[in-house]
């Protein structure tokens, strides 16, 4: 099937503003998001691959920094395996594209029994993140070029620890306060920021005791006025280190879907109460990206930024504004999602769609990881042909 156009371009005032003077060049992108959305993730395999492996390099030689990966559930996921690409302590673009398929082919192959907890799904995944980082958690952690940022939350009241019923409740008030306004959600949960570069401590910027430290091995990042206008943000943002010892743990908190896999708690380095999924606040992650001097390059399922994972339900509750104004969102077109067969990509719903069909289920989300080769394709002859400037639209 012949499809005109396979991907949407949309762009803030100021990213429009720069590709149109200079294209979209790999030493400009300062941020790459990785959103939640689970299976969603595998439809953009082919195109992560050149991206991480081809694209973003070229841009290697002249970046005074890291460029910085920032996910939550399977966006972390899938950037923690970007940053496990290395060779001898160097980038490795084939090492790269190995460790991106192999998180697509591990995680598509997710097999679940007859028998079906949250306690089987949370050790499923950690069989799964052994799998994936075993011998390369340190890989992951001192990427030359690119900079692992993970988001998870940390319940408060009601939602500190799990207990059967009192979690299922604490989510039900959290999804009416949060219907009233995203803000009120807050009183539920906060949001802790995992990187090897920082230091333990509440809102960068607050004191000097509790600042964030900004990376030693690379001079500023350029990232503390992004850092630091968080502290605008209706959410208390904790930071915290992320190491070989609690890599492990912090992966399986930001995927933790309430009720779906078990809160994962007592994360070394970070304060006591129980985590879960990034995405609850940082679904889409709508942060304040115009703090920073760059673009922001963002490969995306949709062309909607939702901000958090009980927004999903509310559509009126969209990103929007100044934060936004140097981000390039690139996603799959209606057209292209049409000539899949379910003319959607994966996702969480077709473990229940084909809870009898493995065989089926795995056929379509290979066809999906298969077909995403057209995403990558046309981005890139776009890119290197200039053709990018007359596709943009505004965000």
């Amino acid at each position: 099937m012949k499809i005109k156009h396979s991907l949407e371009i949309l762009a803030g005032p100021r990213a429009i503003k720069h590709i149109r003077a200079h294209g979209l060049r790999a030493a400009d992108i300062d941020i790459v998001p990785g959103a939640a959305g689970g299976p969603k993730g595998l439809g953009l395999a082919k195109l992560d691959e050149w991206l991480f492996a081809d694209f973003l390099p070229q841009g290697f030689s002249v970046r005074k920094n890291p460029i910085q990966l920032i996910g939550a559930s399977i966006g972390a996921w899938r950037f923690a395996s970007v940053c496990r690409g290395v060779e001898n302590g160097k980038f490795s673009a084939d090492e790269t594209r190995k460790a991106l398929a192999l998180f697509a082919k591990t995680y598509s192959e997710t097999r679940y029994g007859k028998i079906v907890t949250a306690t089987t799904i949370t050790a499923d995944a950690r069989k799964l993140i052994d799998l994936l980082f075993d011998g390369h958690v340190a890989d992951a952690l001192s990427h030359p070029h690119y900079r692992l940022n993970v988001l998870a939350v940390r319940g408060k009241g009601i939602l500190a620890r799990e207990q059967r019923g009192r979690t299922h409740a604490g989510y039900m008030l959290a999804a009416l306060a949060n219907a009233a306004g995203r803000k009120h959600l807050r009183h539920f949960l906060d949001r802790t920021w995992f990187c090897p570069e920082f230091e333990t401590g509440w809102a960068a910027g607050v004191s000097e005791q509790n600042r964030l430290k900004m990376p030693a091995n690379s001079g500023d990042s350029g990232m503390e006025p992004f850092f630091k206008s968080l502290k605008n943000d209706p959410f208390k943002t904790e930071y915290a280190t992320l190491t070989e010892n609690n890599f492990r743990d912090v992966l399986i908190a930001t995927g933790s879907i309430p009720l779906v896999l078990e809160g994962v708690s007592g994360i070394e380095g970070a304060s006591d109460g129980t985590y879960w999924d990034g995405g609850l606040i940082d679904y889409h992650l709508h942060l304040p990206y115009a703090h920073t001097n760059g673009l922001v390059l963002y490969p995306h399922f949709t062309d909607k930024i939702i901000p958090g994972w009980l927004d999903k339900m509310l559509p009126w509750r969209k990103a929007s504004g100044d934060s936004l104004d140097n981000v390039v969102l690139i996603c799959p077109s209606q057209e292209y999602l049409a000539q899949l067969p379910l003319k959607k990509l994966p996702d969480r719903n077709d473990f229940k769609r084909f809870a009898n069909d493995y065989d089926g289920r795995l056929k379509y989300w290979r066809l999906a990881m298969a077909e995403s080769a057209r995403l990558r394709d046309e981005l890139a002859g776009l890119i290197e042909g200039g053709g990018i400037v007359e596709r943009l639209r505004p965000i």
